[in-house]
């Protein structure tokens, strides 16, 4: 089976309801789609997101109920667990400053440090911290506060709260939820993001932490030809594109 470019794999890309029980599909390809996931562009490098691989027949029928019982879910060959990790901040802040030891050298002196390099060390030892840290949502209503104000004399990033960061980690993961997607899609696997689930329950047999956000739950097969159901329905791209 040879690989579909990217135009051929989007296209190919369908929600598959219903997979075939005698088409099995190779894990070390799954694997090798959600290491392709993991280079999905991530706000602020943060890779705030784990990725849950589910082979065991035993877990997927276990899961599948709190599906809903969803044809998607009970047909899988396999699942992967979309999760949010907003929790681990300070662990990738961390890490990418880490990562610039490397790059720029350990304990270089302000002074000899380049500007990329401070820019760099600031964004990860100062910035993170301050847009991520929050109590109860207290210290985020004060920061919103404080951005509502300097806002009116120049441009500034708005997004400081508890719940904006949660919409900024839910937006990174599906992006590398959707790079598996078509990553699959280009190795003739089909898919099918699913929201509709009891994410606590889905959560509790896991084992996830209390912090952990599911973002999506991705089926994975080959499909039948009932599962996909009908035809593609768009809008009218001219009613979509707007061009400025």
């Amino acid at each position: 089976m040879s690989e579909k470019t990217v135009s051929e794999a989007v296209n190919y890309r369908r929600s598959v309801r219903v997979y075939d029980p005698e088409k099995p599909i190779d894990t070390t390809v799954v694997k090798k789609c959600l290491e392709q996931a993991s280079l999905a562009p991530t706000s602020s490098n943060m890779q705030l997101w784990e990725f849950y691989h589910i082979t065991s027949k035993e877990t997927i029928d276990k899961i599948a109920p709190l599906c809903f019982n969803q044809n998607a879910a009970k047909t899988a060959q396999q699942l992967v667990v979309f999760v949010v990790r907003k929790d681990l901040w300070r662990k990738r802040a961390k890490a990418n400053l880490a990562f610039m030891d490397r790059v720029f050298g350990k304990n270089n002196p302000k002074s000899e440090q380049r500007s990329r390099e401070k820019v760099a060390r600031n964004y990860y030892g100062k910035l993170i911290p301050f847009t991520y840290f929050d109590v109860f949502g207290i210290f985020g209503y004060l920061k919103y506060l404080m951005i509502l104000v300097v806002g009116l004399f120049r441009p500034i990033y708005r997004e400081v709260r508890n719940s904006d960061m949660r919409v900024v980690t839910h937006k990174t993961c599906g992006l590398a939820a959707q790079t598996f997607i078509l990553s699959m899609a280009a190795e003739g696997y089909d898919t099918c993001p699913m929201e509709g689930s009891d994410t606590w329950r889905v959560k509790r047999l896991l084992g996830l932490p209390f912090g952990t956000e599911i973002n999506m739950i991705v089926s994975c097969g080959i499909r039948k030809p009932e599962g996909v159901y009908g035809d593609r329905f768009r809008i009218p791209f001219e009613e979509v594109y707007k061009e400025v």
